[in-house]
């Protein structure tokens, strides 16, 4: 039986992370994927390096993992570009909500500046009018996440790591992990598969949330910003079956990365397509020069959902040696670095460099509805 210092089921970006983190500290890693690196949740994710700032363990978490993101700033592999983030108002109720998001931004470290309606159209021109401005986030990016998460592996891989590709883990044992080809691993767990985490770990709520991508041929310049509407967190956060907003993300190559829309209800892969027609909608509304462009490619993806929108990070109670890293929904490729940095530091018994109990698994009654 191998033995290792930390098994991390899943490849995806957060599991990537975390392999890399505990490699990095010296940690025999094994690291167990069954398809592609990267290849599900995080190759449907947009990339976008954003602070949210609606909930305050949220917003801790994605502001320290933003500022573990400039390590990689000059990485070509991962497609880094600090594109800005411009959040838009439709009218000035809108507007009146972004001195009080600025200052909570700032309290976490994240600089924001105020945008009226004139300084909006001189940075993103093909806006439609009558919009009453914004806030624009300078210091954001956007990233490729499935070459991140590749790029990470590969770290970790240098490190030491063993990377067991196309194989699946199947069962936890005692002190360890059962391979589908009936490989036994011996060593802690760490279950980062996403939103197959419940076929390891049924006692923590999660359920799948849909979302549906599109992105269009190149048009280098047309936009500048990564840009959401100020209600972006009333769909992000709702429990709402659906919902859709407005956020559309200029890529390095020039393409235009449409998005976003939100379904549970939905474990399918298929597209939505009365959904997807919203979603289309929405960001026509605001960013007309859409309706113009040729679109090369649609697709969907699962967001892992917990109960209360924050991620499982940390030992699963009634486990031994059962750790966690799953339930990220929108924000996986955001708090990625910063979750795997928590984890383990709480595996080596540090003192972690925020607080890491918002996100105990054990805050969710065994049970309780996703």
């Amino acid at each position: 039986m191998a033995s290792h210092d930390l098994i991390v089921v899943g490849a995806g970006i957060v599991g990537a992370a975390c392999a890399e983190a505990a490699a990095g500290e010296g940690l025999r890693v094994a690291l167990v994927e069954p398809g592609p690196i990267g290849g599900g949740s995080t190759a449907a994710a947009m990339g976008h390096l954003v602070a949210m700032d609606d909930d305050p363990a949220e917003l801790a978490l994605s502001a320290y993992s933003l500022r573990l993101w400039e390590r990689y700033a000059e990485l070509k592999d991962a497609e880094f570009s600090r594109c800005g983030t411009l959040w838009v108002a439709r009218d000035d109720r809108e507007l009146a909500a972004v001195p009080a998001k600025i200052a909570r931004l700032a309290a976490a470290g994240v600089h924001a500046e105020p945008v009226d309606a004139q300084r909006l159209y001189q940075l993103e021109p093909q806006l439609r009018p009558g919009l009453a401005g914004g806030m624009r986030v300078p210091g954001e990016a956007v990233v490729y996440p499935p070459r991140m998460a590749r790029h990470l592996v590969g770290v970790a891989c240098s490190a030491g790591a063993t990377l067991y590709a196309g194989r699946r883990v199947v069962g936890l044992l005692p002190h360890g992990a059962l391979l589908d080809d009936g490989q036994q691993l011996s060593g802690p767990v760490l279950v980062a598969s996403g939103v197959a985490l419940p076929e390891l770990l049924p006692e923590l709520p999660l359920r799948p949330r849909k979302g549906q991508l599109a992105i269009t041929d190149r048009y280098p310049g047309l936009v500048h910003h990564q840009l959401l509407e100020l209600g972006y967190a009333d769909s992000a956060h709702g429990d709402a079956d659906s919902s859709v907003a407005f956020n559309v993300q200029p890529r390095p190559t020039g393409q235009i990365l449409i998005g976003s829309s939100r379904q549970f209800g939905a474990a399918d892969r298929g597209l939505s397509l009365p959904l997807l027609r919203q979603m289309l909608q929405r960001a026509f509304e605001f960013l007309p020069v859409l309706r113009e462009l040729q679109a090369i490619r649609v697709w969907s993806g699962l967001r892992p959902a917990t109960p209360d929108g924050r991620p499982y990070l940390g030992a699963v109670p009634g486990r031994r040696d059962v750790w966690v890293a799953a339930g990220h929904e929108g924000l996986g490729v955001t708090t990625a670095l910063g979750s795997a940095r928590l984890l383990v530091d709480g595996l080596l018994g540090r003192t972690a460099a925020i607080d890491p109990a918002p996100y105990a698994p054990g805050r969710v009654p065994a049970g309780a509805a996703a």
